[in-house]
Formats: structure tokens, sequence, C-alpha cells
């Protein structure tokens, strides 16, 4: 990938697709297009073929979706499978189409099977039994998007790599107390008990583990994927830690230690999600952020735009 190089970037104004862009503008990409919703409906096939056809971009990053939690994966599970089909489908499809040279899709460690075969959790094994009951529908979609990369590779000769991506967080994602992903969730949650009394209500009772990774460092294991990986390619820190972990770094860093409240009667999602990581790691990324730094970047910057962002 040379730094003169056009470069797409769906979902370029959400949490992972501005990292990216940014970081690729730090480096010195000169040529680089972010799509948002404003941009192009991706959901329109047509649409999406005509935006590809007329950037002509040498590498796509896919990172739009339709994104929820937990709770949104469960309440929305028609819709979620019906759009990130439809978006992946097209986007897949119009990069073929175009003649872009690799496509980088944005994955979800959901696509794993539970009951895991195997912990950590390995590239090999995404397609050897069904997802988590919680994100089945979303999962689906994201295996399906695998499955057409890999046929478009086969009858097409398309180079393509598939990032399994670990929990994220930092600015800009989709801080929704009641359908978010659990840190954007939770740093909502605290900021709603600050600006308004009461206490954080928090789901389960913080035994669940997952590895989390700050978008910044998200970024850099992007780049490295899309320079020079290929196939599925897991992405974490390496780290894991416990839900109440979370909590309990962000209850110090807001300064709310005294204001938490466990809801063990609500569910805690798969137990335990860790990652192998040769593949990443074989391309050279090493996480910089400790788990404190991001979630304060995340917290300060949240705190700055909650008016526009809650």
């Amino acid at each position: 990938m040379e730094k003169s190089d056009k470069i797409l970037v769906t979902g370029g104004r959400g949490l992972v697709g501005s990292a990216v862009v940014a970081h690729l503008t730090q480096l010195g990409y000169s040529d680089i297009v972010p799509i948002g919703r404003e941009d192009c409906d991706l959901m329109d096939r047509n649409a999406t073929e005509a935006l590809l056809h007329r950037v002509k971009p040498r590498h796509v990053f896919h990172a739009a979706a339709r994104v929820y939690g937990i709770v949104g994966n469960m309440k929305n599970r028609a819709l979620s499978f019906h759009d990130n089909v439809t978006i992946n489908t097209n986007v897949i499809h119009a990069s073929h189409l175009s003649g872009v040279k690799k496509i980088t899709v944005m994955g979800t460690g959901a696509v794993y099977p539970y009951p895991s075969p195997r912990l950590p959790l390995v590239e090999e094994d995404i397609f050897l039994g069904r997802p988590h009951p919680a994100e089945e529908a979303y999962a689906h979609a994201k295996r399906a998007a695998l499955a057409m990369l890999e046929a478009y590779e086969a009858d097409h000769g398309l180079e393509w790599a598939y990032v399994i991506s670990c929990n994220l967080f930092g600015p800009r994602d989709k801080f929704d107390i009641h359908f978010g992903h659990v840190v954007p969730s939770l740093v909502a949650k605290f900021h709603h008990a600050r600006e308004n009394g009461g206490m954080v209500s928090v789901w389960g009772d913080g035994s669940a583990r997952r590895d989390f990774l700050y978008v910044n460092d998200c970024a850099e294991a992007v780049r490295r994927i899309m320079e020079s990986g290929r196939g599925p390619i897991n992405m974490g820190s390496g780290s894991v830690y416990r839900i109440r972990d979370i909590v309990d770094t962000l209850a110090r860093v807001t300064g709310m230690e005294d204001r938490i409240e466990w809801d063990p009667s609500k569910p805690n999602g798969q137990d335990y999600r860790a990652y192998e990581l040769s593949r990443l790691n074989g391309l050279g990324f090493v996480s910089q952020y400790s788990l404190e730094e991001g979630l304060r970047e995340t917290w300060d910057w949240f705190c700055k735009n909650a008016p526009t962002q809650a």
C-alpha cells in the first residue's frame, strides 16, 4: 500500500473508520476518501456501485455497519441481519466490479462459535458451530461477508483481509445507554449519573471477561492488516479484563467510585472471549494504550461532545 494510493473508507465518520482516516492521514497517506451515510446509502446497490466506479479506489477499508450492543442485537435480529448482509454484499461486489486491488473488511468476534471450540479463539474455528444466541443474527451477517470474500477470491482473484475485532472503544462511538456496546454505554451512564444524580446501574455481575482495545491502537492494527494481512485475522490487545475492571476504572477516572450498583438479573453475555493473536503480532503490532489511558481519553472526549452525542 503506497502513500499515494487512493483509499476509500466506508463508515468513515464512525468509531473505527474515523480513527483509521486520522491515522493514515497522520502517516502521510494523501488520497483518502471517507464515506458516511450522507455521502452514499450503502443499502442501495446502484448507488454503491456508482460510488466505487466514480472514486476508483485501489484499496477499500469497509467499516460501515448497523451495530448494536447485546440488547440491540437481541431486539433487532431481522434488521441487523438484513441491513448488514445488504451493506456488505453491495460493498464487496462493487469493489470487485470497480477493480479494487484489495478490500479489508471490519468483522467481529461475535462470528465465533459458542461454546468456543478452544480458547483463545483461533481464526480457523469460525465456522465450527453456531454463534452465541444473543448475537446470532448479527454474527451470521458478518460470517456471510467472510464467505463472500472467500468466494470472490476463488472466482475473481479479489485480494482481501477480514478483521475479527475484539471489543473496541473510543471517541465517536455510539454512546447509547440502552443499545450501545459495553464501554460507550457505560460512559453514557456515568455521564448521565454525574449530570442528573443517582446511581450508575450496570448489567450483570461484572464477571464476563473480554479483550478491550482502544480505537487508536485499532487504527494502527488495521493499517498493518491493510498493508500486509491476508484472510481472517484476529485483532486485540492481548489483555483480557472483567467487565468489573472496566467499571472500576471508569469510576476512578470519573471520581464516582461510590455510585455503582450491579443488576445481576440482567445478562452478562458470553462469559469469556479472548483471541489468539499470532497473525496480528506477526505483522508487528503492539498495543500502546493502557486500559485507563484509553478510557480517560474516551471520557474526556464524551464530556466535551455529550450535548450532541448522548
